[in-house]
């Protein structure tokens, strides 16, 4: 991925890791659209960080998907970048039939979003230079956090999304791109003043150099990450999966 002179869609752009990456590539020289469902926040968002375009899209809404893919169509018909991030994070029992509300909303939001979304703008990006689609996956992807099952499940499928969308991509050059994130210090699970959690600042450092040192990258996992995303190779699989069913 080059790092300036794109115009890069955002989904879930609105707080954490999407707005973070919005304003560093905004001010590395791109054109930044973030989307989101609350306009009152997407109005805060240009007015704060002056550049900065926003649209509102719900990823749950198919209808709400196709007029955004219509709306960037005719606005910015360059758009060379599409970033899925926007996501849900919900503590889930599995022994309370309350909660399949919870799962469905996962899938819905988190899996199906990016795969409406990646169908919905393919068509802008393939043929353009420089073409990216960035789906933001989780290192929970590849050792699973028990008391949020049905997001690791969406993260996983992801992760296999993107391996099938890469090749399929191939001769249309476009570059598919994987950021497994480890816990960040943001609201996704209420992690915002979490020790244990990755700093939001330090989290986008990392990530945005090894986006610019490799630019072919097919995975993107800061260092922080490596413990869960390299758990299975590394033979240490149950010892991972053993410390995070300890978290409640």
């Amino acid at each position: 991925m080059k790092m300036t002179g794109n115009t890069i869609l955002i989904t879930g752009g609105t707080s954490g890791i999407g707005l973070g990456l919005a304003v560093r590539l905004h001010e590395a020289g791109n054109k930044v659209i973030v989307a989101g469902r609350r306009k009152e926040l997407l109005d805060r968002i240009t007015t704060d960080h002056p550049g900065i375009e926003a649209l509102v899209l719900d990823v749950a809404d198919p209808a709400s998907i196709a007029r955004a893919a219509e709306t960037v169509a005719a606005s910015h018909p360059g758009l060379n970048v599409l970033v899925n991030n926007a996501g849900i994070m919900l503590r889930e029992s599995l022994l309370d039939p309350a909660d399949l509300q919870i799962a469905e909303d996962h899938v819905t939001v988190n899996l199906l979003g990016a795969i409406r979304m990646t169908y919905a703008f393919l068509p802008l990006l393939v043929g353009k230079d420089d073409a990216v689609v960035m789906n933001v996956s989780s290192a929970l992807a590849f050792v699973p956090l028990p008391v949020t099952p049905t997001y690791n499940a969406t993260k996983a499928a992801l992760h296999s999304f993107s391996e099938s969308l890469r090749v399929q991509l191939a001769d249309a050059s476009v570059q598919v791109i994987e950021v497994a994130p480890p816990g960040v210090r943001t609201t996704l699970l209420g992690q915002q003043d979490d020790e244990n959690a990755m700093p939001l600042e330090d989290f986008l450092d990392e990530t945005l150099t090894l986006l610019h040192t490799r630019p072919d990258a097919k995975e993107i996992v800061v260092e922080r990450a490596r413990f869960v995303r390299d758990a299975e190779a590394g033979g240490r699989y149950d010892d991972v999966l053993a410390m995070l069913s300890s978290v409640g």
